[in-house]
């Protein structure tokens, strides 16, 4: 038989990353709450964590325990609830793609606000690999980012597939084309996306074209990287569903690059229960009316 507390552990270890910090979340020492770790281990007969020096990580018995142990405290949290009379709050653990527009995320929180307090979003940025890694760990529940075919392992959802383009000032010579040839970009200086996950791609693109820009900022706020743009600091590559005032979105020839946006939730997520909460119907709505604006 498994205690609650012990599966509280475990699912503190999730949470905070380490097992220094899981003891301070649950108001225990450390060695007090590895050792209920290892007890929870010799009861099941299996390792659940890697531990290293720079992180904890779930084995596979580990993230077969986690979907469990949500769903386990879930139903202790919503029993505790209903005998005290409390309206039961819900938690939407969302991962952004770093690449995503803010506006989007913004409209998404604004529709979401009559749905709070009753549901309640954790929002994490991070790039690809970042949110990968925290839904392989436990820490989040769904992540709004890039479908590809290695993380097909995981439940997801298609949304969008675009594809990308120039971003350019309105006053720059070119900005009334709609294709641009590599070649006429030679003597413009670019603008570094740091969160792009085609660097390389863009990167090779260029230099097999003999161009071999200069790099006047270098910046991970997709913002910032408008505001140079709009600024005349140089132009950069973009998904197309970045528009600002003052910035043109010419074609690239020959850059057929695409991306697909989409939900992949996490192993231990109840992927039903979560289509059924309000803010993930929300967010796939704002996704879908901004999929819509990129068409226009």
């Amino acid at each position: 038989m498994i205690d609650r507390y012990l599966l509280r552990y475990f699912l503190a270890v999730i949470e905070r990353g380490n097992f220094s910090k899981a003891a301070t979340a649950c108001n225990v020492s450390q060695p007090t709450l590895s050792v209920g770790i290892s007890k929870l281990e010799g009861v099941l007969g299996r390792t659940l964590f890697n531990r290293t020096n720079r992180r904890v990580e779930l084995t596979e018995a580990g993230v077969r325990l986690a979907e469990h142990a949500r769903k386990i405290e879930a139903e202790f949290a919503l029993a505790e609830r209903e005998i005290q009379g409390i309206t039961p709050v819900t938690t939407l653990r969302l991962g952004i793609l770093a690449s995503i527009p803010p506006e989007w995320i913004a409209r998404f929180l604004a529709a979401a606000a009559p749905a709070r307090p009753d549901h309640r979003v954790e929002l994490v940025e991070g790039r690809e690999r970042d949110l990968a890694d925290q839904l392989a760990r436990g820490r989040i529940d769904v992540a709004l980012t890039i479908l590809r075919q290695e993380n097909e392992r995981l439940p997801r959802e298609h949304l969008l597939t675009e594809g990308y383009s120039l971003a350019v000032a309105m006053d720059h010579p070119l900005a009334l084309r709609h294709v641009i040839e590599a070649g006429e970009l030679a003597d413009n200086a670019m603008i570094v996306r740091k969160s792009c996950e085609l660097l390389a791609e863009t990167s090779r693109f260029f230099t097999l074209r003999g161009v071999r820009p200069s790099f006047l900022a270098r910046t991970s706020d997709e913002s910032r990287a408008l505001d140079y743009v709009r600024a005349g600091l140089g132009v950069t590559v973009m998904p197309d569903c970045f528009k600002a005032h003052g910035v043109a979105r010419p074609r690239l020839a020959d850059f057929d690059f695409e991306r697909e946006i989409g939900l992949i939730y996490a192993a231990h997520a109840d992927q039903s229960r979560l289509q059924d909460q309000p803010l993930l119907r929300i967010l796939k709505a704002t996704i879908g009316d901004s999929r819509r604006s990129i068409a226009q």
